[in-house]
């Protein structure tokens, strides 16, 4: 369901506690990993229905290890783009179509999608749910601020049940507008609305995974840090739910480009909506992001109260403070920005130095987490797309190397379908409703 009914984030109603099994999850494949930290979560489908819907979800990828880690001079990136979109997103979003799929057909019901995308969040959504009888999806995105062949990946799928909509705005207008469509509570019922953002549950339980991953394929040191290219907070988020159920990350190092308002937020507790820049990593150019509700929720100790108030005055003033000085906090994070010329050094660093491709997002959590490198301690840079997704930038950074992808040599040529609104909810629901089932 996405949102809950309330309009608000779900979240577990407790969190497991695997310190005492650790041991166990040494030399699970992937799927067997997936399987033993989900089912912990899961208590309306079978371990049959579960396991069935991971090796189908997993199938898709083209490495055995799905999320490989690749070992450098001095820091381990995971590279958490072999599905087919070439981007992190597919790892909860192959698993989030097929499990859509299942739970509809178990029910006969039916499913009206609504995402908002500043590029791969989109493409992954509609490569898990094209062609699903049950499903439409209905995909937001800012016109001229996805990358071309990100935007080339959602709008050549041709499939009946997936509309794009590109909207004369930034991704926080996008992603506001889905929002409020959800907030309105008699429209949401009487479509039948789902979503894939990384606002839906299952998306974040499926990113848990790979955390625990990255910390079997190190052999399982003692301890280890993260770092994190970040902009909805949820892919860091299912770092921090990873730490709370025992997985010894030391540090999480979260990563921001100029949009630095969650870098700000963990280094002074000053929580500040800025102006969007938009720059080189285009995913991570926002200014509000979702996930953060759920960070407060549990280090607000759950109390829903404060969370409320804290976001009623951020969405009022733009500005909301909490007090750092406190151990816990500094102990979960670390957090640092990049700007566009560190993110396209450290893309050129990468390559000569050791001799390795990364696409800006992880250029900037390589710029960050290896300012934060503690001796002794493994660091992983978790790499969230190909390169070759970002042509533009791959380009400035490194103008004699060309950085291609059979996968996205292939949509050259190929026809494109999309709508073009404005930032107009009434339209979007308009649009919708007339092609919704």
């Amino acid at each position: 369901m996405g949102l809950a009914s309330d309009g608000g984030l779900l979240v577990p109603q407790s969190i497991p506690d695997l310190r005492s099994r650790l041991k166990s999850l040494r030399g699970m494949s992937y799927n067997a990993l997936a399987f033993e930290i989900m089912r912990h979560y899961i208590d309306d489908l079978s371990d049959k229905e579960l396991v069935g819907l991971i090796d189908t979800s997993y199938a898709t990828f083209d490495h055995e290890m799905i999320t490989p880690l690749k070992s450098l001079d001095d820091f381990h990136v995971l590279e958490l783009f072999h599905g087919p979109t070439l981007a992190f997103k597919d790892v909860a979003l192959q698993f989030l179509g097929n499990l859509f799929e299942h739970i509809l057909e178990g029910s006969d019901a039916r499913l009206n999608i609504l995402c908002a995308t500043s590029g791969d969040t989109g493409s992954a959504a509609i490569a898990g749910i094209r062609g699903k009888a049950r499903i439409n999806i209905f995909v937001l995105y800012p016109t001229g601020k996805t990358s071309p062949l990100q935007e080339r990946q959602m709008t050549t799928v041709l499939d009946d049940n997936v509309h794009n909509i590109s909207l004369n705005g930034s991704f926080d207008d996008c992603q506001t507008l889905m929002k409020s469509v959800f907030s309105d509570l008699n429209f949401r019922d009487q479509y039948q609305l789902g979503a894939v953002n990384s606002v839906n549950w299952a998306r974040i339980l499926a990113q848990i995974v790979y955390y625990f991953s990255a910390w079997c394929q190190l052999d399982c040191p003692d301890r280890f840090n993260v770092a994190v290219p970040t902009g909805n907070f949820g892919n860091i988020f299912a770092g921090y739910l990873a730490k709370r159920m025992g997985l010894p990350i030391h540090r999480l190092i979260l990563a921001t480009n100029q949009n630095d308002i969650l870098a700000n937020f963990f280094n002074s507790g000053l929580y500040q909506r800025g102006d969007v820049h938009f720059t080189h990593s285009p995913a991570m150019d926002i200014q509000i992001a979702s996930n953060f509700e759920r960070y407060l929720f549990f280090e607000f100790e759950q109390a829903t109260d404060k969370v409320t108030d804290f976001m009623n005055l951020f969405q009022s003033t733009g500005s909301a403070n909490v007090n750092f000085n406190t151990k816990r906090h500094s102990e979960d994070f670390l957090a640092g920005a990049a700007s566009n010329e560190e993110t396209l050094q450290t893309i050129k660093w990468c390559y000569e130095k050791q001799d390795y491709l990364v696409d800006p997002h992880t250029a900037v959590g390589i710029h960050v987490g290896r300012q934060f490198s503690e001796l002794g301690i493994p660091l992983v840079c978790l790499s969230t797309a190909h390169p070759a997704k970002f042509e533009g930038a791959m380009k400035t950074a490194l103008p004699e190397v060309t950085v291609t992808h059979p996968i996205l040599s292939e949509l050259t040529d190929l026809p494109e379908r999309k709508q073009q609104m404005e930032v107009d909810e009434q339209a979007v629901k308009d649009y919708l409703a007339t092609r919704a089932d």
